[in-house]
């Protein structure tokens, strides 16, 4: 199962690279279902694995000039903050039973695991309608302000299930902020890794030791993937092929909810 969950490791990587979105819901997929990591270090490793990968996307997006700081930067600062609060104070006073009776517990690990299964499958509805063409969704003026918002959002969720948050970044750069397409991509890869770095730091200040042999191991492959996304998106048009991705990251979010709910 090893060499099966670090094959997807690179596709991983190929599909960020690709489509700007869903690194960490396929990490948290693959840690947990495939190399059998428990759900609460399954986030901590997603921040760093998800985070380092970003980092190389965003520096070869940057260096084509498709990343935004001023407008990447706005939404991180309300982002990375929350993301801080929720892995240094939140994440760790979780108790590992939230709620019991005499037919039915749910754990920690549980509950990790079924918000982030409705989490892909709000990400699954916001990439199948990706196909609508940007100046349907695009206005006139950038509204800071919910950029602001959707900030604190997406970190507080990131905080949470350990996921990026491209998925709600993307469209947020696109219809907030007014970006082109490509351009949100690279300023969303930005974005994600000032999310994942503050969060792997309150990771660390709560004293959660990592297997950093097992993560550099997962890290290089997924790195190695989002170059070969970024190559290929010159001849592969990412936002066709998001439809087809949210419609499978649907499915995968549903058969979380039964295996977790009905297969436990």
């Amino acid at each position: 199962m090893e060499i099966i969950g670090f094959i997807l490791a690179f596709i991983i990587g190929i599909t960020l690279g690709l489509v700007g979105a869903g690194g960490s819901i396929l990490t948290i997929t693959v840690l947990v279902y495939i190399l059998g990591v428990s759900p609460t270090m399954a986030t901590t490793y997603s921040l760093f694995i998800v985070g380092v990968t970003s980092l190389v996307g965003s520096i070869d997006y940057f260096r084509k000039d498709l990343v935004d700081l001023q407008k990447g930067l706005f939404f991180s600062f309300p982002a990375f903050i929350m993301v801080f609060l929720m892995r240094k104070f939140v994440m760790p006073h979780i108790p590992e039973v939230v709620y019991q009776s005499a037919d039915f517990t749910v754990s920690k690990n549980l509950m990790v695991m079924l918000i982030f299964a409705v989490l892909m499958i709000g990400a699954s509805y916001s990439m199948i309608r990706s196909n609508k063409k940007p100046s349907e969704q695009i206005g006139h003026k950038v509204s800071y302000w919910m950029i602001f918002l959707e900030g604190i959002l997406v970190g507080i969720l990131t905080g949470f299930v350990g996921a990026g948050g491209g998925f709600m970044i993307i469209p947020a750069m696109v219809v907030f902020a007014k970006l082109p397409m490509k351009k949100a991509v690279g300023t969303s890869l930005l974005i994600i890794t000032i999310n994942s770095a503050f969060g792997a730091i309150g990771d660390f200040s709560a004293g959660i030791a990592l297997d950093w042999y097992f993560l550099t191991k997962f890290a290089i492959l997924t790195i190695a993937g989002i170059l070969m996304g970024s190559y290929l998106s010159k001849k592969i048009d990412g936002d066709q092929l998001k439809p087809a991705f949210g419609w499978f990251v649907l499915i995968v979010g549903c058969w979380v909810i039964i295996k977790e709910l009905l297969l436990h």
